[in-house]
């Protein structure tokens, strides 16, 4: 007779463990606001440890730093040409913790197309150095605290 208890124990922890109080709401966003996000770029989802977004590229950019974000992206249409790593060049704080610069020197070179995805960890530099017609990508944001 104990043995079924220690089940129906066992199986009761599980569920509370598996969810109920405390845990983060479940978000939706619609295939709309998604289009649109990766038609003009927007945001899809704000939270305290990440940021996703929808992004859409139709000329060449500029080098970024990000020093508490780590950046995923996932490419939905079309290509770039995309550097990371290496040194930034003629970088500018625009604000706290991020970089803006006008190129790198030494980093790697990706070809970015439809279906691949490329994380770039916080403190790495890289940019969108060719667009030759234009990108669209998910961005999702990872924060460090």
């Amino acid at each position: 007779m104990k043995f079924p208890l220690l089940i129906l124990a066992s199986l009761a922890t599980t569920a509370l463990l598996a969810g109920g109080a405390g845990e983060p709401p479940v978000t939706y966003v619609g295939h709309d606001k998604v289009a649109t996000a990766l038609a003009k770029g927007g945001d899809l989802v704000k939270a305290s440890d990440l940021l996703v977004m929808g992004a859409h590229r139709g000329e060449n950019g500029k080098v970024e730093i990000h020093e508490k974000q780590t950046d995923v992206f996932y490419i939905v249409d079309g290509e770039a040409t995309f550097v990371t790593g290496g040194k930034m060049v003629g970088g500018k704080v625009t604000s706290p913790g991020q970089w803006i610069g006008t190129d790198i020197v030494g980093g790697q070179v990706h070809h970015l197309t439809k279906g691949d995805v490329i994380v770039i960890p916080a403190g790495v530099p890289h940019w969108f150095k060719d667009v030759p017609h234009s990108v669209s990508y998910f961005v999702v944001k990872v924060l460090k605290p």
